[in-house]
């Protein structure tokens, strides 16, 4: 019986927009939002202080946010944003890999804050100079989870083209979705949390040294396609998440990695640390509760949660790349969650 080739994570990058949220200055203006027109403001406010964000990265400054905004404008900064990002993070992965840009055999890119058609790795083809028979796979959807099920698919078409690497990039600018006009809880909590950034890794199947990833997969829950996501709005997307997010990660998150490393055939007890979305506080002490014996591996989670908010599919690689630089090593379990409702898994070993 022919294995297949390894997968390896020749490197990674990250990038984020110019301009800084403090958190204080981002309560004061909500203060000013919020205050008398949203219902029980001042039992939401401390949630700026509850969420362990000190500070975000904005595709726009922070006075942006005090009068109303459209589809329009706001697509406009998307594409315009998302696609320096992307070019940043792009050049830096290639070159940290030694990979040439005419090389790379396809690209996976993830995105859920924004539409954009083209898609946005379209354009990396003639700013990069990728090959034009480059295989290109835009994702869309997946929210907080795409930067785990994005790197699998990834590295599921790196082992479909052995030798050729893969560009998996991941851009979110999650501040595009605030919504003046919004008075919801899930969105007060969501101007106190998210942010904007952008990741990217390169991937190749074949021998060699380094990180490889021994496994991935995924797991949704039932009947929950109510607890993450969008509604489309006449001023934008308005986020959905569920209260009970943390409860179901609490009670479900580790019967749903037994089963995905099982069918991997990756026994759990193997596994040297965690590598976690933050998704906030509650979700990454759910975590911790769930695997008691990694939970000591959570910092860098922790450190990314608060110097630069939750970014969605973004956040993880940011984990990821933080931990890296740490020195850590051995077998990690990266983890995220999403819409669906869907945890993603992948196992690198360090």
């Amino acid at each position: 019986m022919t294995h297949p080739p390894p997968t390896r994570l020749l490197s990674t990058a990250t990038a984020v927009p110019p301009h800084v949220l403090g958190q204080s200055e981002a309560m004061a203006v909500a203060r000013d939002l919020y205050a008398g027109r949203v219902e029980g403001w001042e039992h939401l406010a401390p949630v700026f202080a509850s969420t362990g964000v000190n500070s975000r990265r904005s595709t726009v400054p922070l006075d942006w946010f005090r009068q109303p905004r459209g589809w329009v404008e706001k697509s406009h900064l998307y594409n315009a944003t998302a696609s320096a990002l992307l070019d940043e993070v792009a050049a830096n992965a290639l070159a940290r890999a030694g990979v040439a840009p005419g090389d790379v055999g396809a690209v996976v890119c993830v995105s859920s804050t924004g539409v954009s058609t083209p898609t946005l790795e379209a354009g990396l083809i003639d700013r990069l100079g990728l090959q034009r028979t480059v295989q290109r796979l835009p994702i869309f959807g997946l929210g907080c989870v795409g930067g785990t099920v994005g790197m699998a698919r990834a590295a599921m078409m790196a082992r479909a083209m052995p030798g050729r690497p893969v560009l998996f990039l991941v851009v979110e600018l999650c501040t595009l979705a605030f919504r003046y006009g919004a008075l919801d809880k899930a969105s007060v909590v969501a101007s106190a949390l998210f942010g904007d950034g952008a990741a990217g890794a390169v991937l190749v199947a074949g021998e060699g040294s380094g990180a490889t990833l021994a496994g991935w997969g995924e797991y949704t829950w039932p009947d929950s396609q109510d607890v993450m996501g969008w509604t489309v709005e006449e001023d934008g997307l308005g986020v959905v998440f569920a209260k009970r997010i943390p409860t179901l990660v609490r009670e479900f998150l580790r019967p749903a990695a037994d089963a995905v490393l099982g069918e991997a055939a990756i026994p759990v007890a193997t596994l040297d640390g965690l590598i976690a979305h933050p998704g906030g506080p509650k979700v990454l002490e759910a975590i911790a509760a769930s695997f008691p014996d990694l939970a000591g591996t959570l910092g860098e989670a922790r450190d990314v949660l608060g110097a630069y908010g939750n970014m969605s599919a973004a956040t993880v690689l940011f984990v990821l790349e933080a931990a890296r630089a740490a020195g850590r090593s051995g077998r990690q379990l990266m983890v995220s969650f999403g819409p669906g409702f869907t945890a993603g898994f992948v196992v690198l070993d360090l």
